[in-house]
């Protein structure tokens, strides 16, 4: 195929020896499927921020660091300089994320480098060795849904542990490998204790989980998964091995009911952005 003009540099630095094919496009980046030596990998192009349509909403970079005071107060002021270094921040923000979850033992892609607005990094795969399916594309039975799930659950205490929540988690940011769900698309990845949002979002992440696997195992619809990890994690318990319940009774001080709806709104929104963008792509 054509090269895609971002994609040229590496081509031309030898960090990529060939662009097999597009894997897919998306509201914040287009991915190409590559060929480094004999790995086959992917290639994440992040697009221009004026052409996304997933907006860096202020929840979401809320108790981010920055690398120093000045970059801090010229995004405060949102100068040309202060929109460049918010735009860097964001772009860094999946590498960052990524690296830390594989350290902290969560499955997600690794990384082989990161340069000008493209992140070279694991394709994952199904059991024939072809691109792995998204969640949203794949029948289950009960028992793998509960499988799948117990995973995710697992993956999301790891992700609290290490200081993150994803913000986005859903159906369509999980790929099905042959050894099961790897979580992807990280760039809105929240301050766990940095941003006022984190438990609503927490809970939001956990509560898309319950109702996806929920159409395959309905008893996972009716735990509290969510409202059981911030607790033990407002309560400074929660550990990357800690034995869950799914059963929740009281009240978390944190819970903003206008919050919860506000977000709910939001990724109800970008859910129908994304089933839209998905049937254009059939249509075509």
């Amino acid at each position: 195929m054509k090269v895609p003009e971002r994609l040229q540099p590496l081509l031309e630095d030898g960090l990529i020896d060939e662009v097999i094919s597009q894997l897919m496009s998306g509201k914040e980046a287009q991915v190409f499927v590559v060929r480094c030596g004999a790995q086959v990998r992917c290639a994440k192009v992040y697009k221009e921020s004026s052409k996304r349509s997933f907006k860096q909403a202020v929840q979401y970079q809320e108790g981010r660091k920055v690398k120093n005071s000045r970059s801090a107060r010229a995004m405060g002021k949102r100068s040309r300089y202060g929109q460049q270094e918010a735009e860097q921040a964001w772009l860094n923000a999946e590498v960052d994320a990524l690296r830390r979850l594989s350290a902290a033992g969560v499955r997600v892609p690794a990384t082989y480098g990161f340069v000008d607005g493209v992140l070279l990094m694991d394709m994952i795969s199904d059991e024939e060795g072809f691109p792995a399916p998204r969640l949203n594309d794949v029948t289950m039975s009960a028992e793998q849904a509960r499988d799948f799930h117990g995973r995710l659950i697992a993956d999301v205490v790891k992700m609290l542990c290490a200081g993150l929540i994803h913000g986005d988690l859903s159906e369509f940011n999980v790929l099905v490998s042959a050894s099961g769900p790897v979580i992807i698309d990280l760039p809105q990845a929240v301050n766990a204790s940095g941003n006022n949002s984190a438990a609503a979002m927490l809970l939001r992440d956990v509560e898309n989980m319950a109702n996806y696997f929920g159409r395959f195992a309905p008893e996972l619809r009716r735990t509290e998964f969510g409202r059981e990890i911030w607790s033990l994690y407002e309560k400074g318990q929660l550990r990357p091995d800690s034995s869950l319940t799914g059963r929740f009774e009281g009240n978390l001080q944190t819970a903003d009911v206008d919050e919860v709806l506000r977000i709910i709104a939001h990724a109800r929104e970008e859910a129908e952005q994304e089933i839209e963008r998905r049937r254009a792509a059939l249509e075509d």
